[in-house]
Protein backbone atom coordinates (compact mmCIF):
# COMPACT_ATOMS: atom_id res chain seq x y z
CA UNK A 1 0.00 0.00 0.00
CA UNK A 2 1.43 3.75 -0.96
CA UNK A 3 1.43 6.46 1.47
CA UNK A 4 -1.56 8.35 -0.63
CA UNK A 5 -3.43 5.17 -0.10
CA UNK A 6 -2.94 4.73 3.84
CA UNK A 7 -3.48 8.64 4.46
CA UNK A 8 -6.56 8.48 2.09
CA UNK A 9 -7.82 5.39 4.44
CA UNK A 10 -6.80 7.11 7.87
CA UNK A 11 -8.56 10.39 6.66
CA UNK A 12 -11.56 8.04 6.18
CA UNK A 13 -11.69 6.67 9.25
CA UNK A 14 -11.15 10.07 11.03
CA UNK A 15 -14.36 11.03 9.41
CA UNK A 16 -15.98 7.86 10.25
CA UNK A 17 -15.24 8.79 13.99
CA UNK A 18 -16.21 12.44 13.57
CA UNK A 19 -19.60 11.12 11.75
CA UNK A 20 -19.98 8.74 14.60
CA UNK A 21 -22.60 9.63 17.80
CA UNK A 22 -20.61 10.74 20.81
CA UNK A 23 -21.66 8.12 23.76
CA UNK A 24 -24.80 9.78 25.85
CA UNK A 25 -23.65 11.27 29.24
CA UNK A 26 -24.98 12.48 32.14
CA UNK A 27 -22.51 14.76 34.24
CA UNK A 28 -23.06 14.60 38.09
CA UNK A 29 -21.26 16.89 40.60
CA UNK A 30 -20.33 16.88 44.06
CA UNK A 31 -18.79 18.69 46.36
CA UNK A 32 -17.60 16.22 49.35
CA UNK A 33 -16.04 17.23 52.85
CA UNK A 34 -13.54 14.27 51.89
CA UNK A 35 -10.51 16.12 54.27
CA UNK A 36 -10.83 18.20 56.85
CA UNK A 37 -12.65 18.49 60.19
CA UNK A 38 -15.79 17.01 59.10
CA UNK A 39 -13.87 14.22 57.01
CA UNK A 40 -15.52 11.26 59.07
CA UNK A 41 -18.58 12.33 57.84
CA UNK A 42 -17.36 13.55 53.98
CA UNK A 43 -14.92 10.43 53.29
CA UNK A 44 -17.69 7.62 53.53
CA UNK A 45 -20.34 9.98 51.53
CA UNK A 46 -17.48 10.25 48.58
CA UNK A 47 -16.57 6.61 48.78
CA UNK A 48 -20.18 5.62 48.34
CA UNK A 49 -20.84 8.21 45.57
CA UNK A 50 -17.65 6.54 43.40
CA UNK A 51 -18.71 3.27 44.22
CA UNK A 52 -22.49 3.39 43.35
CA UNK A 53 -21.75 5.51 39.64
CA UNK A 54 -19.59 2.61 39.27
CA UNK A 55 -22.45 -0.17 39.68
CA UNK A 56 -25.04 1.89 37.99
CA UNK A 57 -22.95 2.39 35.13
CA UNK A 58 -21.89 -1.31 34.97
CA UNK A 59 -25.84 -1.84 34.90
CA UNK A 60 -26.49 -0.26 31.80
CA UNK A 61 -26.19 3.46 33.35
CA UNK A 62 -29.73 5.80 33.75
CA UNK A 63 -32.43 5.27 30.74
CA UNK A 64 -28.87 4.16 28.52
CA UNK A 65 -26.80 6.88 29.77
CA UNK A 66 -23.45 6.32 31.17
CA UNK A 67 -22.79 8.80 34.71
CA UNK A 68 -19.87 10.64 35.03
CA UNK A 69 -19.27 11.79 38.53
CA UNK A 70 -17.06 14.99 38.50
CA UNK A 71 -15.82 15.29 42.86
CA UNK A 72 -14.29 18.12 44.05
CA UNK A 73 -12.87 18.32 48.07
CA UNK A 74 -14.12 21.23 49.97
CA UNK A 75 -12.30 20.13 53.64
CA UNK A 76 -15.00 21.30 55.12
CA UNK A 77 -14.68 24.74 53.81
CA UNK A 78 -17.51 26.75 52.97
CA UNK A 79 -15.80 29.63 50.65
CA UNK A 80 -14.52 26.33 48.84
CA UNK A 81 -17.71 24.65 48.51
CA UNK A 82 -18.89 27.67 46.73
CA UNK A 83 -15.79 27.96 44.23
CA UNK A 84 -16.50 24.39 43.68
CA UNK A 85 -20.43 24.47 43.20
CA UNK A 86 -19.14 27.38 40.29
CA UNK A 87 -16.66 25.34 38.80
CA UNK A 88 -19.01 22.70 38.73
CA UNK A 89 -21.67 24.45 37.10
CA UNK A 90 -19.97 26.80 34.63
CA UNK A 91 -16.68 24.77 33.38
CA UNK A 92 -17.64 20.92 34.03
CA UNK A 93 -21.52 21.69 32.96
CA UNK A 94 -22.81 19.09 35.57
CA UNK A 95 -26.73 18.71 35.33
CA UNK A 96 -26.67 18.15 39.33
CA UNK A 97 -24.73 18.33 42.47
CA UNK A 98 -24.58 16.11 45.51
CA UNK A 99 -23.02 17.19 49.02
CA UNK A 100 -22.90 20.23 51.01
CA UNK A 101 -21.20 17.18 53.71
CA UNK A 102 -21.44 20.09 56.28
CA UNK A 103 -24.64 23.26 57.08
CA UNK A 104 -21.98 25.65 56.21
CA UNK A 105 -20.84 24.06 52.87
CA UNK A 106 -24.34 23.19 51.88
CA UNK A 107 -25.71 26.59 52.78
CA UNK A 108 -22.82 28.40 50.52
CA UNK A 109 -23.83 26.07 47.87
CA UNK A 110 -27.39 26.45 47.44
CA UNK A 111 -27.74 30.21 46.06
CA UNK A 112 -25.13 28.92 43.12
CA UNK A 113 -27.37 26.39 42.46
CA UNK A 114 -30.59 28.28 42.69
CA UNK A 115 -29.15 31.00 40.68
CA UNK A 116 -27.92 28.29 37.83
CA UNK A 117 -31.00 26.48 38.06
CA UNK A 118 -29.64 23.31 38.75
CA UNK A 119 -30.73 20.41 41.28
CA UNK A 120 -29.12 20.12 44.43
CA UNK A 121 -29.25 17.19 47.24
CA UNK A 122 -27.73 18.17 50.63
CA UNK A 123 -26.29 15.66 53.31
CA UNK A 124 -26.34 17.87 56.09
CA UNK A 125 -28.82 18.40 58.79
CA UNK A 126 -29.94 21.69 59.49
CA UNK A 127 -33.75 22.51 58.82
CA UNK A 128 -32.32 25.85 56.90
CA UNK A 129 -31.22 24.23 54.09
CA UNK A 130 -34.96 23.50 53.10
CA UNK A 131 -37.33 25.72 55.28
CA UNK A 132 -38.36 27.84 53.76
CA UNK A 133 -38.43 25.55 50.39
CA UNK A 134 -36.02 26.43 47.90
CA UNK A 135 -36.75 25.22 44.14
CA UNK A 136 -34.02 23.69 43.12
CA UNK A 137 -32.83 22.46 46.88
CA UNK A 138 -33.39 19.26 48.76
CA UNK A 139 -31.68 17.18 51.45
CA UNK A 140 -31.39 13.93 52.81
CA UNK A 141 -30.54 14.04 56.66
CA UNK A 142 -33.24 14.55 58.99
CA UNK A 143 -33.38 18.27 59.91
CA UNK A 144 -32.14 18.99 63.13
CA UNK A 145 -35.62 20.01 64.17
CA UNK A 146 -37.09 16.57 64.32
CA UNK A 147 -34.20 15.05 65.93
CA UNK A 148 -35.11 17.88 68.57
CA UNK A 149 -38.55 16.04 68.46
CA UNK A 150 -37.38 12.79 68.49
CA UNK A 151 -35.83 13.18 72.02
CA UNK A 152 -37.99 15.47 73.61
CA UNK A 153 -40.16 12.82 72.92
CA UNK A 154 -38.21 9.96 74.59
CA UNK A 155 -37.78 12.26 77.04
CA UNK A 156 -41.05 12.65 78.02
CA UNK A 157 -41.46 8.94 78.02
CA UNK A 158 -38.64 8.61 80.66
CA UNK A 159 -40.94 11.29 82.57
CA UNK A 160 -37.83 14.10 82.22
CA UNK A 161 -39.32 17.34 83.17
CA UNK A 162 -35.85 19.50 83.66
CA UNK A 163 -32.61 19.18 81.53
CA UNK A 164 -29.52 20.87 80.68
CA UNK A 165 -27.98 21.67 76.97
CA UNK A 166 -25.01 22.38 75.54
CA UNK A 167 -24.67 23.17 71.81
CA UNK A 168 -21.64 23.29 69.35
CA UNK A 169 -21.14 27.18 68.04
CA UNK A 170 -20.62 25.35 64.61
CA UNK A 171 -23.32 25.96 62.25
CA UNK A 172 -25.10 22.51 63.06
CA UNK A 173 -24.78 23.05 66.34
CA UNK A 174 -26.01 26.32 66.46
CA UNK A 175 -29.05 25.92 64.39
CA UNK A 176 -30.01 22.53 66.47
CA UNK A 177 -29.92 24.48 69.66
CA UNK A 178 -32.10 27.47 67.86
CA UNK A 179 -34.47 24.27 67.22
CA UNK A 180 -34.63 22.41 69.88
CA UNK A 181 -35.38 25.61 72.34
CA UNK A 182 -38.08 26.60 70.12
CA UNK A 183 -39.93 23.12 70.52
CA UNK A 184 -38.82 21.76 73.83
CA UNK A 185 -42.30 23.79 75.62
CA UNK A 186 -44.36 21.40 73.45
CA UNK A 187 -43.57 18.61 75.47
CA UNK A 188 -43.48 19.78 79.04
CA UNK A 189 -39.97 20.38 79.38
CA UNK A 190 -37.95 23.14 80.80
CA UNK A 191 -34.04 24.21 79.69
CA UNK A 192 -32.68 24.86 83.37
CA UNK A 193 -29.15 25.40 82.08
CA UNK A 194 -27.52 26.66 78.34
CA UNK A 195 -24.25 25.46 77.71
CA UNK A 196 -22.04 26.13 74.47
CA UNK A 197 -18.60 25.56 73.39
CA UNK A 198 -16.26 26.49 69.93
CA UNK A 199 -15.46 23.54 67.11
CA UNK A 200 -11.92 23.57 68.40
CA UNK A 201 -12.60 23.41 72.17
CA UNK A 202 -10.76 20.06 73.85
CA UNK A 203 -12.15 20.21 76.96
CA UNK A 204 -15.97 21.21 78.16
CA UNK A 205 -15.56 20.32 81.74
CA UNK A 206 -16.11 23.60 83.11
CA UNK A 207 -19.83 23.87 81.00
CA UNK A 208 -20.63 20.57 81.97
CA UNK A 209 -19.99 21.11 86.05
CA UNK A 210 -22.63 24.14 85.53
CA UNK A 211 -25.34 22.03 84.23
CA UNK A 212 -24.29 19.09 86.61
CA UNK A 213 -24.64 22.05 89.62
CA UNK A 214 -27.95 23.42 88.69
CA UNK A 215 -31.37 22.29 90.44
CA UNK A 216 -33.38 19.51 89.49
CA UNK A 217 -31.83 18.55 86.42
CA UNK A 218 -32.69 15.27 84.93
CA UNK A 219 -30.49 14.95 81.71
CA UNK A 220 -28.23 16.68 79.17
CA UNK A 221 -28.86 17.20 75.72
CA UNK A 222 -25.36 17.88 73.50
CA UNK A 223 -26.71 19.78 70.09
CA UNK A 224 -23.52 19.40 68.29
CA UNK A 225 -21.38 17.36 66.00
CA UNK A 226 -17.46 16.23 64.72
CA UNK A 227 -15.35 15.85 67.79
CA UNK A 228 -16.90 18.33 70.52
CA UNK A 229 -20.01 15.50 71.21
CA UNK A 230 -16.92 13.45 71.66
CA UNK A 231 -14.99 15.36 74.34
CA UNK A 232 -18.23 16.47 75.89
CA UNK A 233 -18.71 12.06 76.35
CA UNK A 234 -15.04 11.67 77.99
CA UNK A 235 -15.67 14.63 79.83
CA UNK A 236 -18.84 13.41 81.18
CA UNK A 237 -17.77 10.52 82.39
CA UNK A 238 -14.32 12.07 84.06
CA UNK A 239 -16.74 14.34 85.95
CA UNK A 240 -18.59 11.48 87.32
CA UNK A 241 -22.04 12.72 85.84
CA UNK A 242 -24.84 9.73 85.99
CA UNK A 243 -27.42 11.72 84.37
CA UNK A 244 -28.68 10.10 81.01
CA UNK A 245 -27.27 11.91 77.87
CA UNK A 246 -28.54 12.75 74.81
CA UNK A 247 -26.48 13.31 71.39
CA UNK A 248 -27.44 14.32 68.21
CA UNK A 249 -27.80 12.70 65.15
CA UNK A 250 -25.03 14.36 63.81
CA UNK A 251 -22.78 11.97 65.82
CA UNK A 252 -24.44 8.68 64.80
CA UNK A 253 -21.72 6.43 63.74
CA UNK A 254 -19.36 3.40 64.62
CA UNK A 255 -16.55 6.49 64.55
CA UNK A 256 -18.60 8.65 67.42
CA UNK A 257 -17.83 5.46 70.10
CA UNK A 258 -14.48 4.80 68.94
CA UNK A 259 -13.58 8.48 69.64
CA UNK A 260 -15.44 8.72 73.17
CA UNK A 261 -14.15 5.47 74.61
CA UNK A 262 -16.16 2.42 74.59
CA UNK A 263 -17.16 2.96 78.90
CA UNK A 264 -17.94 6.90 78.18
CA UNK A 265 -20.39 6.32 75.67
CA UNK A 266 -22.73 3.53 77.31
CA UNK A 267 -25.77 4.62 77.72
CA UNK A 268 -25.60 7.43 75.35
CA UNK A 269 -28.85 7.84 73.47
CA UNK A 270 -29.47 9.47 69.87
CA UNK A 271 -32.30 9.19 67.01
CA UNK A 272 -30.30 7.19 64.55
CA UNK A 273 -31.60 5.45 61.09
CA UNK A 274 -31.89 2.09 60.04
CA UNK A 275 -28.55 1.71 58.62
CA UNK A 276 -27.20 1.52 62.01
CA UNK A 277 -28.79 -1.38 63.49
CA UNK A 278 -30.11 -2.90 60.39
CA UNK A 279 -29.25 -6.72 61.47
CA UNK A 280 -31.52 -5.49 64.30
CA UNK A 281 -34.33 -4.51 62.05
CA UNK A 282 -37.74 -6.79 62.12
CA UNK A 283 -38.72 -9.15 59.17
CA UNK A 284 -40.57 -7.08 56.90
CA UNK A 285 -39.13 -4.27 57.80
CA UNK A 286 -38.92 -2.20 53.73
CA UNK A 287 -35.39 -0.71 54.78
CA UNK A 288 -33.93 -4.32 56.05
CA UNK A 289 -33.33 -5.24 51.70
CA UNK A 290 -32.15 -1.84 50.88
CA UNK A 291 -29.93 -1.72 54.29
CA UNK A 292 -28.47 -4.66 53.59
CA UNK A 293 -27.94 -4.88 50.14
CA UNK A 294 -25.74 -1.45 50.43
CA UNK A 295 -24.18 -2.47 53.51
CA UNK A 296 -22.68 -5.53 51.78
CA UNK A 297 -21.55 -3.62 48.72
CA UNK A 298 -19.72 -1.24 50.94
CA UNK A 299 -18.11 -3.35 52.91
CA UNK A 300 -17.10 -6.01 49.71
CA UNK A 301 -15.45 -2.78 48.03
CA UNK A 302 -13.75 -0.83 51.27
CA UNK A 303 -13.70 -3.53 53.52
CA UNK A 304 -15.76 -1.74 56.59
CA UNK A 305 -19.05 -0.67 57.33
CA UNK A 306 -20.96 2.55 55.95
CA UNK A 307 -21.90 4.76 58.71
CA UNK A 308 -25.09 6.62 58.72
CA UNK A 309 -23.06 9.63 56.70
CA UNK A 310 -22.56 7.47 53.92
CA UNK A 311 -26.42 6.82 53.65
CA UNK A 312 -26.95 10.20 53.18
CA UNK A 313 -25.15 10.10 50.27
CA UNK A 314 -26.84 6.80 49.14
CA UNK A 315 -30.36 8.06 49.47
CA UNK A 316 -29.24 11.24 47.39
CA UNK A 317 -28.16 9.42 44.77
CA UNK A 318 -30.90 6.98 45.26
CA UNK A 319 -33.09 10.28 44.97
CA UNK A 320 -31.55 11.51 41.41
CA UNK A 321 -31.13 8.82 39.86
CA UNK A 322 -35.25 7.48 40.36
CA UNK A 323 -36.01 10.88 38.90
CA UNK A 324 -33.52 10.45 36.01
CA UNK A 325 -35.36 7.52 34.93
CA UNK A 326 -39.30 8.51 35.82
CA UNK A 327 -37.99 12.08 33.98
CA UNK A 328 -36.71 10.23 31.04
CA UNK A 329 -34.01 12.77 30.78
CA UNK A 330 -30.76 14.29 32.80
CA UNK A 331 -32.46 17.87 32.35
CA UNK A 332 -31.86 19.38 35.11
CA UNK A 333 -35.85 20.86 35.50
CA UNK A 334 -37.42 17.77 34.37
CA UNK A 335 -35.53 15.94 37.22
CA UNK A 336 -36.28 18.67 40.05
CA UNK A 337 -39.87 18.12 38.91
CA UNK A 338 -39.43 14.81 39.21
CA UNK A 339 -37.48 14.58 42.34
CA UNK A 340 -40.60 16.78 44.34
CA UNK A 341 -42.52 13.31 42.93
CA UNK A 342 -40.60 11.04 44.55
CA UNK A 343 -43.09 8.58 46.50
CA UNK A 344 -42.46 5.72 48.42
CA UNK A 345 -38.63 5.57 47.34
CA UNK A 346 -36.88 3.29 50.41
CA UNK A 347 -33.66 3.81 51.21
CA UNK A 348 -31.02 3.74 54.29
CA UNK A 349 -32.35 7.08 55.96
CA UNK A 350 -36.29 5.97 55.45
CA UNK A 351 -39.00 5.80 53.22
CA UNK A 352 -39.00 8.91 51.13
CA UNK A 353 -42.16 11.24 49.72
CA UNK A 354 -41.19 14.23 48.43
CA UNK A 355 -43.81 17.29 47.44
CA UNK A 356 -43.56 21.05 46.08
CA UNK A 357 -44.11 21.93 49.82
CA UNK A 358 -41.56 19.15 51.27
CA UNK A 359 -37.88 18.80 50.11
CA UNK A 360 -37.14 16.53 52.17
CA UNK A 361 -40.11 14.06 52.21
CA UNK A 362 -39.13 12.27 55.80
CA UNK A 363 -40.94 12.03 59.22
CA UNK A 364 -40.00 10.89 62.78
CA UNK A 365 -41.39 7.40 62.27
CA UNK A 366 -37.66 7.15 60.03
CA UNK A 367 -36.26 7.70 63.04
CA UNK A 368 -34.85 5.49 65.51
CA UNK A 369 -34.33 5.93 69.10
CA UNK A 370 -30.95 4.25 69.69
CA UNK A 371 -28.61 3.62 72.76
CA UNK A 372 -24.94 2.50 73.42
CA UNK A 373 -24.81 -0.74 74.86
CA UNK A 374 -21.61 -2.66 75.13
CA UNK A 375 -19.73 -0.84 72.58
CA UNK A 376 -22.71 -1.37 69.89
CA UNK A 377 -26.14 0.42 69.00
CA UNK A 378 -29.28 -0.37 70.10
CA UNK A 379 -32.78 0.08 69.30
CA UNK A 380 -34.55 0.74 72.51
CA UNK A 381 -38.20 1.59 71.08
Amino acid sequence: MNYLNTTALCVAFAAGLAAAPALAEIKLGASISETGPAAYLGDPEAKTLKMMVDEINAAGGLNGEQISLVLYDDGGDANKARTFATRLIEDDEVQAIIGGTTTGTSMSIIPVAEDAEIPFISLAGAIEIISPVKPWAFKTPHTDRMACEKIFEDMKKQGYTKIGMISGTDGFGASMRKQCLEVVGNYGIEVMGDESYGPQDADMTPQLTNLKGKDGVQAILNAGFGQGPSVVTRNYKQLGITLPLYQSHGVASEGFIELAGKDAAEGVRLPGTALLVGDLLAEGDAQKPVVAAYTASYQAKYGEKPSTFAGYAHDALNIYADAVKRAGSADPEAVRDAIEQTSGLVGTTGVVTMTPEDHLGLDLSAFRMLEIRDGAWTIVE
